[in-house]
């Protein structure tokens, strides 16, 4: 059986927690910071669980995860 190749693109964004759920990073954190409060910007720093119904798609994207 031929093995699945992990999309190098997602596996640089989604990480694995040690129950097995996966995390991101939120958006918004790039660029144009100035305007943006402190108190937002702080809470854009943390991790967050990948939506239920994205799920799919990210599995599918890394196999192994």
């Amino acid at each position: 059986m031929p093995k699945i190749k992990t999309r190098k693109a997602a596996a640089k964004r989604f990480r694995a927690t040690g129950s097995g759920k996966v995390v991101r990073r939120k958006a918004f954190k790039n660029h144009l910071l100035e305007h943006k409060t402190t108190n937002k910007k702080r809470k854009l720093s943390k991790t967050v669980i990948v939506h239920e119904g994205d799920m799919d798609n990210v599995r599918g994207m890394l196999p192994y995860l």
